[in-house]
Formats: structure tokens, C-alpha cells, sequence
């Protein structure tokens, strides 16, 4: 799942595709690299980030969804937004899947992706966007994103949405510490017990500079490693800025290891 950020304030590439042209053809690049989903985001949910306006989110989103669609794109489209209204629009203008980061907060949301027909990824996140950061704390990390997804999935099938067009995503650095995300990962093959495909995200996130000391724009190495493990822990999905190196160390890892196998080997542990 390749990131196009249609978005002023996003912490690794925020302005740098505000314009819908060079977002549609930085897709394009993405779906070159071997992405086969493009996850399109008109609000960022950095630490810290205001709201914005459904409004002003679709005005940012919808040129980009229908200049991919126009340009003849083969990857599905993501629509990654917490408001319904946004994402029937994007469903309307070719989006097939809603990443929603607050898991329903939306009471229409569920209407919606029934509506569109869609497929729908709930994340865990402590808080909001705004406060997320301020000072997350559990008694059993894993434990409390698994019984929170496991809550949400049940809320989505009841709501009407198909339970094998729901994702799960434990929502890698948001209300997380160091330590939190670092457990996550190393635990990820115990929310294969959900039954649902597993979405992860850690590309280019504040952990690995805390690890590394690197700057946003240096983390490739971190991200690489984070999501190549991630796959060997059960996920399904790995969403990433970059889109070209992450394909071909997931290509490698598995010529080496065999796929299937040392997956479900590394999930197990």
C-alpha cells in the first residue's frame, strides 16, 4: 500500500502533493514500484494535528482518486479519512476501500463502505491525533489492541459491513511509546487470532528515529526492517512511503526463507 498525502502538515511528506497533479503522479510512481494499493489522505494524523473541514478534505482528495482513475490506474484505491461523508464521495469517484484510523467514530461511516461496497481497515489508536502522544499508557499493550479491534470488528458486522471486507491495523505510533510499538511488532502474529487480515504501518515513523537518530527523511532502513518483519508476523499489507525498496526486500526475504512457510513460522513464535 503505497502513501499519497494530499496534505499541508504531514509529518514525513506533508505539501509535497498538494498539487492533485504531481499527487496522481507520484501514484503512478508508486503503482511502478510495485505498489497495489494506493492509500490517498486529505488530513493528517501526525501527533498533534488540527482537524479539517470535510470540505476542504474532499476538495484535496477527489481530483487526486479521479486522476488516477482517469490515468487508468490497476491499483485499488484507499480512501483514508474518518468522515463518512468523504468517504462516500471517494467510494463514488472509484475509492474501493475506507482506511479508517478512528474505527467507526463516524456513526455514518458504516453506512457508507455498506453503501459503496467497500472493504474497511479498523485502526486501534489511543485518543486523537491531538492528544494521542500525551502520555500513553497500558497494563497489557497487546492485549487492549486486540480486545479494542476485536470490539470494533464486531461493531462493523453488526452495522451491515461484511466481516470478510474488514481489516485490522494496530495502528503502529498512534498512542504509542517506544516501547509499545516495539512490542507490537514483536507480538503481531497474536492478532491473527481476529480471523482478519492485518494492515501495518510503520513507514518512516518517530520510533525509528528514537532507535535510529535518524531524521524523517533517513529511516528507510528502519522502515524496511520494521515492515519485512512485520510480514513474517502475520501482516497482510504494509503500508509504505517507499514503495520500491520495501518490494524488493520483501522479495528477497522471501526467496530466501519461502513464503508461505517462514510466515507462519515467524507468526507462531
Amino acid at each position: 500500500m503505497g502513501i499519497v498525502n494530499v496534505t499541508p502538515d504531514s509529518f514525513s511528506d506533508g505539501g509535497r502533493y498538494l498539487d492533485p497533479e504531481v499527487a496522481v503522479a507520484h501514484g503512478l510512481q508508486l503503482e511502478a514500484e510495485g505498489a497495489e494499493i494506493l492509500d490517498v489522505g486529505g488530513e493528517s494524523t501526525r501527533p498533534g494535528a488540527e482537524a479539517v473541514a470535510a470540505e476542504e478534505e474532499m476538495r484535496r482528495v477527489l481530483p487526486v482518486i479521479e486522476g488516477l482513475m482517469d490515468a487508468g490506474t490497476t491499483c485499488e484505491i484507499s480512501i483514508d479519512t474518518s468522515k463518512a461523508v468523504v468517504a462516500e464521495a471517494a467510494l463514488g469517484a472509484g475509492a474501493a476501500i475506507v482506511n479508517d484510523v478512528t474505527a467507526l467514530a463516524d456513526p455514518q461511516m458504516a453506512a457508507a463502505v455498506v453503501a459503496g461496497r467497500a472493504s474497511l481497515i479498523l485502526m486501534h489508536m489511543l485518543g486523537s491525533p491531538r492528544t494521542m502522544q500525551d502520555d500513553p499508557a497500558y497494563d497489557d499493550v497487546l492485549g487492549e489492541v486486540r480486545d479494542y479491534l476485536a470490539e470494533r470488528v464486531e461493531a462493523a458486522v453488526a452495522a451491515g459491513v461484511p466481516e470478510d471486507a474488514i481489516l485490522v491495523d494496530p495502528g503502529i505510533g498512534f498512542g504509542k511509546t517506544v516501547e509499545h510499538n516495539l512490542e507490537l511488532i514483536g507480538r503481531l502474529g497474536e492478532l491473527r487470532e481476529l480471523g482478519r487480515p492485518i494492515v501495518f504501518g510503520a513507514s518512516r515513523k518517530r520510533f525509528i528515529g528514537a532507535i535510529t537518530g535518524r531524521e524523517v527523511d533517513e529511516r528507510l532502513g528502519g522502515s524496511v526492517a520494521a515492515a519485512v518483519l512485520a510480514l513474517a508476523g502475520g501482516a497482510e499489507i504494509l503500508r509504505v512511503h517507499d514503495v520500491a525498496a520495501t518490494a524488493d526486500s520483501v522479495r528477497v526475504a522471501e526467496a530466501i526463507l519461502g513464503t508461505r512457510e517462514w510466515r507462519s513460522e515467524m507468526a507462531i513464535r
